[in-house]
């Protein structure tokens, strides 16, 4: 494994741990350093020892020098965790504090409150009085309130605050980390998706983004011209000989490309790939070679290649490019994914990317293609859907973006099928995930300029998320979720059914949790026919809660979910949006805040 490297420009971001305290002096104040300090520097711990950023680094904590009393202390704080480049604040008390004196005013920075609940001092007072002076300043805040109470001498961190902290630390992160980097738009618009038409406003407003653009020509210029490291692509073409096996061919002979043909294809793919990472984060290396400007990169942390047609008409496509740049390891180890949209679909790119920076994993991309009903699995194969599959399944299918990850040739302890964090995956990870993994020479009625397709089944019985944010006019961006499993299905019945489509791209089995209610959860047809667009982001685990957690904070409501309620935390006065009508809540709340950088313009 690489080590963890930061390679895009801006502060990595630190939380900042507030211990706020009862100002007075002469008796009181002094009574309650020590375990208010104390309680900061069991969060910081918690933290520090538990969390990571997506680039593996660890997360770090600051601490404000003293405790905070009054306003002068509070400001002192803010000067320090601006000096530290914290994104997000959390702070801590035991006991009553003054209210306004001691906020975080800070209207960017994603914030929370830990009060105590003991009965020798009121912090439970101070974390309802604090949460609703934020909410009459309209700074929504997380608060955190222990179920059970505690003994004002008892130094641990109960489990349901664990697990609030967390969630609250996870989603600040995720918002500190895209504010400032780039979305790359390589090519425009892809046959007509509206996902690639990129809505500049929404990653500015909501994300706190820039959109970056450039002709897909750069990418021909650049392998024209020679302006990559060539002894990264010599080194990338033993690895790809090595191991990425080609498969069957099916196109009709007169479609076929040679030999050679098919040995250029696997060079220009190569080379697009090394060329668009280096459009994403630069390359040192160029400067060597007198491209100084090409060597900065565009600062992405997320990009999209547009392909169809007018590229793949005539050029290999993007497939290998996109599948392996999205994984989690090539020819220079394994490392942190580089999250590519197929079709330059932005707005599930910026799903992958949620789910990136809330796992540290890497993200399948893929058509929602079909719902299979067990009717129709059992008129077209004579096979009864079974287990997790038996109310039905929808095949999640895409020539693109499917990182190979998400073969589910990683193993946990136990020996389950898993998809790690890049500082996780072994070697041996790496190698089963490529085993798997045959390329398929382009389907030429789709890509006439050729190319390879990454071809594999998911290993099943994964827990997954699939997720995608939607732009509604009038309304704006909203956000869908459906928690479920990746299952599996004899392999005789599943090539009965993939040869009904194009057998040449990867495959995963989706099949979500139902419920039974009315809604989009009533069963699975519903949640495919309730689906909002051709495209979602796949994750490993069931991450709903979090990215609920996420979208309160840049303020996007879920328009679907089937998160259990116990997993659900946003700010605390969503409630007074409608406490009966959490979604409807959602909503209200989501548009009387508004985007947080969106009121900077």
């Amino acid at each position: 494994m690489n080590e963890p490297v930061k390679e895009l420009h801006g502060r990595i971001p630190k939380v900042g741990i507030r211990p706020v305290i009862d100002g007075r002096r002469r008796g009181v104040r002094e009574s309650l350093e020590e375990q208010t300090m104390d309680m900061a520097k069991r969060v910081a711990d918690l933290i520090s020892k538990n969390l990571k950023h997506p680039n593996g680094m660890p997360i770090e904590c600051v601490i404000s020098d003293t405790t905070i009393g009054r306003v002068a202390e509070a400001a002192k704080c803010s000067e320090k965790f601006e000096r530290e480049g914290v994104g997000l604040t959390i702070t801590v008390t035991p006991c009553w504090c003054y209210g306004y004196e001691t906020f975080d005013m800070d209207p960017l920075m994603p914030k929370a409150i830990w009060g105590f609940n003991g009965t020798e001092r009121p912090g439970a007072v101070y974390l309802a009085a604090a949460g609703a002076g934020y909410s009459q300043k309209g700074l929504p805040v997380f608060t955190i309130y222990g179920r059970d109470v505690q003994d004002a001498d008892d130094n641990t961190i109960p489990e349901d605050v664990k697990e609030q902290l967390l969630q609250f630390t996870k989603a600040g992160i995720a918002v500190a980390t895209m504010r400032g980097k780039s979305y790359l738009s390589m090519g425009s618009t892809c046959m007509g998706i509206a996902g690639s038409m990129v809505n500049y406003d929404f990653f500015e407003d909501y994300l706190g983004m820039r959109c970056e653009s450039v002709d897909m020509t750069e990418i021909v210029r650049r392998i024209d011209e020679e302006i990559y490291d060539k002894e990264e692509f010599e080194r990338a073409m033993d690895w790809v000989k090595k191991y990425c096996k080609e498969g069957s061919d099916i196109n009709k002979e007169q479609n076929k490309a040679s030999r050679e043909e098919k040995d250029a294809h696997w060079e220009y793919s190569v080379k697009m790939a090394i060329i668009a990472r280096d459009l994403m984060v630069g390359n040192e290396k160029l400067k060597e070679l007198g491209y100084e400007e090409e060597t900065e990169g565009h600062n992405a942390i997320l990009a999209g290649f547009q392909g169809q047609r007018q590229w793949t008409d005539h050029f290999p496509n993007g497939d290998f490019m996109e599948t392996i740049l999205n994984t989690s390891f090539d020819w220079n180890g394994i490392r942190e994914p580089y999250l590519v949209a197929t079709e330059n679909d932005s707005l599930n790119g910026v799903a992958m990317l949620f789910a990136h920076l809330l796992t540290g994993r890497a993200q399948i991309f893929s058509d929602v293609r079909t719902y299979w009903s067990p009717k129709s699995v059992k008129r077209v194969t004579r096979y009864e859907l079974t287990g997790k599959a038996k109310n039905g399944i929808i095949h999640l299918i895409n020539s693109g973006a499917t990182t190979l990850d998400g073969t589910g040739q990683q193993k946990d302890e136990d020996g389950n099928p898993i998809m790690k964090r890049f500082w996780e995956i072994t070697e041996e990870d790496a190698k089963n995930c490529l085993e798997a993994t045959s390329w398929r020479p382009a389907n030429r009625e789709y890509f006439r300029g050729g190319g390879f397709s990454s071809n594999f089944l998911t290993k099943g019985e994964m827990p997954v998320t699939m997720m995608r944010v939607n732009i509604i006019k009038g309304l704006g961006p909203v956000l869908q979720i459906a928690e479920g499993y990746a299952v599996d299905i004899p392999e005789e019945v599943h090539e009965i059914i993939n040869e009904r489509t194009d057998p040449t791209w990867p495959t995963t089995w989706f099949a979500p949790i139902i419920d039974g209610k009315e809604g989009p959860f009533k069963d699975v047809y519903s949640v495919m026919n309730y689906w909002g667009a051709n495209h979602g982001a796949i994750s490993y685990g069931h991450i709903g809660g979090d990215l609920i957690t996420l979208a309160s904070m840049l303020r996007i409501p879920v328009a679907m979910h089937n998160v259990p309620n116990e997993r659900i935390y946003r700010p605390k006065v969503w409630s007074s949006f409608g406490a009966m009508d959490p979604q409807g809540a959602d909503y209200r709340a989501c548009k009387n805040f508004g985007p947080i950088y969106g009121k900077l313009k």
